[in-house]
């Protein structure tokens, strides 16, 4: 590592990052001063998911934003050479080739400083929202950025919809469960405490999920028990209790056909984000309604969504107040780090 450079600081700021499940799958390599290489680490992925290889691009867009955001409030913008391959998870080589990155001298702005100060803000949020519509220029902001990117966002406080796209959300978790690969790769994502959570730096914590840790890891490892009348009832309704209060709904809808609208996509997303950030919002992503098939069909209908044509409604999330969530747990910058003598290939 370059320990007299910039980019120290600025992976130990993006590290914070958000990923499906908390991941954490992008690498770095530095290669000089002001230039380094990003991968995605295939591992750390979510194969089993039917969107696993889109939304690993998505999450590449997610941290090049992100480092464009930590680079800039330090004085560099960051000059892109993205290489838009399909990603495959059976890949020898498992770290696939995101694209090359170089700092080039930028003075911050208070722009720069408010995009900083929102990304180290951000969290997401499960917790119960507190029942109030979110600020109409909130709203109003986040169709603005989608706009710039060819994007679309819209968004719903219709009771009605609301109530419905949650319960198909809550299906989905039931309904994905059943299925034995995504089965297994949930439970490797899954932490059942707080000391196991910071132990091992990533994943899903009953913490953060507020789910208790025993009655979390019982039902996980007895799925077969969540058809039972009783005990499946209980189950839906803890886990229907950290979605009271939800007044509003988002989503995005745009060109989503290939490695550079997925990433594409991810940046627009996490310039929303910190948008919503900025006025103290929260968010939570509905990520498994969109990878769910059967799901999709049903979110797509009941909101009334556009697609084809290389358009999808490829972004769900409930957006509004809460008291501040617990901080998710991470690995270390110096996990990002790949060995700059390493051989790799593209």
């Amino acid at each position: 590592m370059f320990a007299s450079d910039a980019w120290g600081a600025i992976i130990e700021d993006a590290h914070r990052y958000p990923s499906p499940h908390n991941s954490q799958p992008m690498k770095i390599q530095l290669r000089s001063p002001t230039e380094a290489t990003v991968y995605y680490d295939l591992d750390l992925g979510l194969p089993a998911e039917s969107f696993g290889i889109p939304f690993g691009h998505v999450c590449a867009g997610v941290f090049l934003e992100s480092v464009r955001v930590c680079a800039r409030v330090r004085g560099y913008d960051v000059r892109e050479d993205l290489h838009h391959h399909d990603m495959d998870f059976g890949a020898a080589d498992r770290l696939h080739l995101i694209g090359d990155l170089t700092l080039v001298p930028r003075p911050p702005d208070a722009e720069d400083v408010a995009s900083f100060e929102a990304f180290q803000a951000r969290q997401t949020s499960r917790r119960p929202y507190d029942n109030t519509v979110v600020a109409p220029a909130a709203v109003e902001e986040a169709e603005a950025t989608a706009r710039r990117h060819g994007q679309e966002f819209r968004s719903t406080s219709d009771a009605a919809l609301v109530r419905k796209v949650v319960h198909i959300n809550q299906a989905t978790l039931f309904d994905d469960l059943r299925k034995d690969a995504v089965h297994r790769e949930i439970l490797t994502w899954l932490r059942f405490s707080r000391a196991e959570a910071r132990e091992s730096g990533d994943g899903l914590s009953a913490e953060t999920m507020l789910m208790p840790g025993p009655v979390l890891r019982f039902a996980m490892h007895h799925r077969g028990l969540w058809e039972a009348p009783v005990i499946g009832a209980l189950i839906r309704r803890i886990y229907l209790n950290t979605m009271r209060g939800v007044r509003q709904l988002g989503w995005l809808e745009g060109p989503f056909n290939g490695p550079a609208d997925y990433v594409a996509a991810g940046r627009t997303f996490m310039q929303i984000w910190l948008g919503f950030t900025r006025r103290n919002v929260y968010l939570h992503p509905f990520g498994t309604v969109i990878t769910n098939p059967r799901s999709h069909t049903e979110f797509v209908q009941a909101a009334g969504a556009t697609e084809g044509n290389g358009r999808m409604a490829w972004m769900l999330f409930r957006f509004g107040h809460s008291t501040p969530p617990p901080p998710a747990h991470r690995r270390p910058a110096s996990a990002m780090i790949v060995d700059p003598v390493q051989e790799l290939h593209p």
